[in-house]
């Protein structure tokens, strides 16, 4: 597509002479724009993929991909719902479960938590807990002897495995002298780290029966918990699972129960795309403010290139070759710096934090512990295109104008 000739021409003109200094420097500073426009894209599509796929992985491991609430009382007959529940297609597990709202407390600490009472299969088919037992055994959990917390919780009350907790529930038992608190102590039997703030420091995990007494529910459920085997196909699954439930609850599935994250997430990923690519834009206005340096400079090597036989289709294709190698080297480079910190986000997170002793990622604010990073193929390959295309169509018009050129006036008062 592009003879020796243009290739020698096109080449030279990027290594500006000593008077051409500025020309050389706006060059500089495109292929740095496009360079930092590219790799900022790349890390922020990372993180915010990261972000999405974390919470979710996280989300989805410890709860269930749809739930199924009591309207008045709880489940009493959940055991043959459940089968009924089991049996539609595509759901692969079902757990009744008791859920409720507690202050824990302990050695003079108090903390929010949340009571999920289970039985022991629940827990046993979500490796996502099972594989992060910080301290402890689930056997002792299996065989009703206490509850499950979150690691951070554990460190907010000042308590580890083999001491006791006592949750206070506002749902109390009326006495003579009013509503007293309902409160009872559990031995703590292990302790759980799966790196997302929220569930690490308020879940409590309890053994159904033990659930059952506490919160006043004989022999009821107040929720079912089931798994799909595609969460991203469970509208499919929810219209059959409706009609075995009836009227008895509602379905409420993992996309409305956590729709501020996703929404939140897909929202600033769309901004951050579309500021970040201004970047992009303005190294590209850069490229044709410096080329059209380049032609005017040029000019009297142009006319005298025509004259020499130089066509204006050779003319064109040496500007906007000239052109594009800043976009395509910003590009490249832009690529290879942006996978490359993307693939160690965490780690370098970890050293500015050392570095300035501060904390850049706050669990508490980002609900994971770690700084997540996912890299899309398609996505590096999109935003490389866009950088290219950017930089193709910045170098148009200025070789259209290098073209047109006429000889005759570009010498005449040489």
């Amino acid at each position: 597509m592009f003879s020796a000739f243009e290739r020698l021409v096109a080449f030279r003109y990027l290594r500006a002479r000593r008077q051409e200094g500025l020309v050389s420097v706006i060059a500089a500073f495109s292929l740095i724009g496009i360079f930092l426009g590219v790799a900022t894209l790349i890390i922020v599509m990372s993180v915010m993929n990261g972000f999405r796929e974390e919470l979710l992985t996280r989300i989805l491991g410890l709860n269930g991909h749809m739930t199924t609430y009591a309207y008045q009382g709880g489940f009493t007959d959940f055991d043959p719902l459940t089968a009924r529940i089991k049996a539609v297609d595509g759901i692969v597990t079902v757990a009744p479960t008791v859920t409720g709202q507690v202050i824990a407390a302990s050695k003079g600490n108090a903390t929010f938590g949340q009571v999920r009472g289970v039985r022991d299969s629940y827990l046993e088919a979500r490796p996502l807990l099972t594989q992060n037992i910080v301290a402890g055994q689930l056997e002792a959990f299996t065989a009703g002897e206490g509850v499950v917390i979150g690691d951070r919780m554990a460190r907010k009350l000042g308590v580890g495995v083999g001491d006791s907790i006592t949750l206070l529930s506002p749902q109390g038992r009326s006495t003579l002298m009013g509503t007293v608190p309902r409160s009872r102590a559990y031995t703590v039997v292990a302790t759980f780290d799966i790196g997302m703030f929220e569930y690490d420091a308020t879940y409590i995990f309890m053994p159904l029966d033990l659930a059952q007494v506490y919160f006043q529910k004989p022999g009821a459920v107040t929720a079912i918990e089931l798994t799909v085997a595609d969460p991203e196909r469970i509208r499919e699954v929810e219209a059959d699972v409706r009609e075995v439930v009836g009227d008895l609850g509602w379905i409420v599935d993992w996309r409305r129960a956590n729709a501020q994250f996703v929404n939140a997430l897909q929202v600033e990923r769309n901004v951050m795309f579309v500021i970040l690519t201004l970047i992009v834009l303005v190294a590209a206005f850069n490229i044709i403010a410096g080329l059209i340096m380049v032609v005017k400079d040029k000019g009297r090597d142009i006319a005298i290139l025509r004259t020499m036989g130089a066509t204006r289709g050779q003319i064109l294709r040496i500007f906007f070759m000239n052109g594009a190698a800043i976009g395509v080297a910003g590009t490249v480079l832009g690529v290879a710096g942006g996978i490359a910190f993307a693939a160690n986000i965490d780690s370098i997170r970890v050293w500015l934090e050392s570095l300035t002793d501060t904390a850049l990622f706050p669990a508490e604010i980002r609900f994971l512990s770690q700084l997540p990073s996912r890299t899309d193929p398609t996505e590096v390959v999109i935003v490389a295109a866009m950088a290219i295309g950017l930089s193709f169509l910045a170098t148009i018009y200025p070789a259209w104008r290098a073209a047109r050129l006429d000889p005759v006036e570009a010498l005449r008062y040489e």
